[in-house]
């Protein structure tokens, strides 16, 4: 025991050694994995109590022969319940999802709410549970990533380690819900860290292939989805047509993401217009969810259903055109109104449906020298959440990761790289990234855009009363002008402000009260600043190539 402390204490001081880090990475994809695990088996559990089904992949065949006050009842009362949950455990009453992950990776060294988190993993279990039209995935790598913050607490980790720790519970948790360790590895890289240093790769690859072994340990050698045997890809003919559908795929996502950030801004102008408690929120969206669950249930919960459904050429041309209208309605309704869940499911779903339309029609228009529409489909899918998710690489490996078949791999390829280009040039890159622009958080333009806010200006004030400090007389003739910045701001404040006086130095001040002019407490000059901001770009460029 004595051993076992003096290790802990030397990890805690010293940080750990490549071999020890290894084994926390190793550690970091069990528990991942297990997180993953625990909350697949949470949902299903909370389906079977309240829809009274032994079988939650099929419930929305199930659904229909309940009665509609039930639905409604049960999609409202979870709505409520994770309003109040939000109400009380969060101060803005938001879910955290990858948003706030990829947040913590470039703005909190690695690190995300914990309070907040487990209170949104809660929130979210309950609306996928009762209701709700979102996915699990978002949910699981937020979880994941509160666990991460919880272990670098507790070794005292510093920047670097904490961040590929963070893409090690990030790529556990993503493996583990798709057992695919090669894409849940990729998607901590290309989407939450969002480089590919050769440092990080080792430990993240390592707690992905452990986050598979727990699924595959419980649930076996299977992939999410049971893919159509009929996947035929005539190789030069059909590429015109997975191009298409690639130009199609990037509408049908970027449609899917501003619905969502559409509703979200309806929901918060009609809450503040009629002074609505932020708990009944949720409630709202539930209620209308519950609605039109009983004229379509497949809406209900994750979703991959419906989704297999569309993979294996279950659902008719028009049948698919209404679930992808009412999907994206339904998800728009889950996240604006404030509930839980995440949009890879969805996205998923939505471009699983979209691709079998168009390959009904394509694979009809000729069909001597077309495969399969189910192949349209599999592309879809892809190409859609490869779009909303801003993840090309990893998306189709996942693709790739479920059928193990090149061709089916390359049409996907084609069908993403198209769809990824023309949605990152309609919205802020990929969804997340929209999401933390609309909350003047500038993480898409890479860490120029985003580590001025970083950089505390206390860090580097000089007190007035020193010979390299300011003047005191010009910094109080600065101070009336009301070009100062506060003891508390960060440097994306403080250059505005160089720019816009071309002054050597700014005041730096404590906040006034009753009315006074501001306390000076010294000055921060240009020089300073610009000297912490190439020091923390040479950070990063070393960390990303490291």
């Amino acid at each position: 025991m004595a051993e076992v402390r003096s290790s802990i204490r030397t990890v805690r001081t010293k940080g750990p050694s490549q071999v020890q880090f290894w084994l926390i990475a190793l550690l970091m994809g069990i528990l991942g994995g297990l997180a993953a695990l625990g909350f697949r088996l949470s949902i299903d559990a909370i389906q079977r109590f309240v829809y009274r089904t032994h079988e939650p992949s099929t419930l929305h065949r199930f659904a229909f022969d309940l009665p509609w006050w039930w639905l409604v009842l049960v999609a409202t009362c979870g709505g409520l319940l994770v309003g109040l949950i939000l109400h009380f455990f969060t101060l803005d009453g938001r879910v955290r999802a990858v948003a706030d992950v990829i947040e913590g990776a470039a703005l909190r060294e690695g690190r995300v709410d914990r309070k907040e988190g487990i209170a949104s993993a809660f929130a979210s279990l309950i609306t996928l549970g009762t209701g709700g039209s979102a996915g699990r995935e978002g949910p699981v790598v937020h979880l994941a990533a509160v666990i991460s913050t919880y272990i670098c607490r507790l070794m005292n980790a510093n920047a670097v380690n904490s961040r590929d720790l963070l893409g090690c519970a990030v790529a556990a948790g993503v493996s583990a819900s798709f057992n695919a360790p090669i894409a849940g590895a990729i998607f901590a890289l290309e989407v939450v860290l969002r480089h590919f240093a050769v440092r990080a790769f080792a430990p993240i690859a390592i707690a992905s292939v452990a986050g598979t072994v727990i699924s595959r340990i419980i649930h076996g050698d299977l992939t999410e989805y049971q893919l159509s045997a009929a996947t035929t890809f005539e190789f030069y003919v059909e590429l015109p047509a997975f191009m298409l559908l690639g130009l199609f795929s990037g509408i049908i996502a970027f449609v899917l993401m501003k619905s969502i950030f559409f509703m979200d801004t309806l929901g918060t102008k009609l809450q503040t217009a009629t002074k609505m408690p932020r708990y009944l929120r949720p409630a709202i969206a539930g209620m209308l969810l519950g609605l039109i669950a009983t004229q379509f249930p497949h809406i209900i919960g994750v979703g991959y259903g419906i989704t297999s459904d569309a993979l294996t050429g279950r659902i008719l041309f028009w049948q698919a055109i209404i679930f992808v209208i009412v999907k994206i309605i339904a998800v728009a309704i889950t996240m604006g109104g404030r509930m839980g869940g995440g949009v890879f499911s969805p996205a998923l779903g939505i471009g699983a449906m979209s691709g079998l339309a168009f390959g009904i029609v394509a694979t009809g228009l000729l069909p001597t020298y077309s495969g399969s529409a189910t192949l349209y489909a599999l592309a879809g899918m892809g190409a859609v959440a490869a779009a909303v998710l801003g993840a090309p690489i990893s998306t189709t490996l996942i693709v790739f990761e479920l059928t193990g078949d090149w061709q089916t791999g390359l049409a996907v390829m084609v069908a993403v790289s198209l769809s990824t280009a023309i949605s990152s040039r309609l919205v802020e890159k990929s969804f997340f990234l929209t999401q933390l622009e609309r909350r003047n958080i500038h993480v898409s333009a890479g860490p120029q855009a985003y580590l001025l806010s970083t950089i505390r200006v206390g860090a580097m004030l000089r007190a007035t009363d020193t010979p390299n400090g300011g003047d005191p007389e010009r910094c109080e003739a600065l101070v009336k002008e009301g070009a100062y910045i506060e003891f508390g701001a960060t440097l994306d404040q403080a250059m505005p402000l160089f720019d816009r006086t071309g002054e050597e130095y700014i005041p730096i001040v404590m906040p006034a009260k009753n009315g006074a002019l501001p306390e000076v407490r010294g000055a921060l000059f240009h020089v300073d600043a610009l000297r912490a901001l190439n020091r923390a770009m040479a950070a990063v460029s070393a960390e990303e190539h490291s």
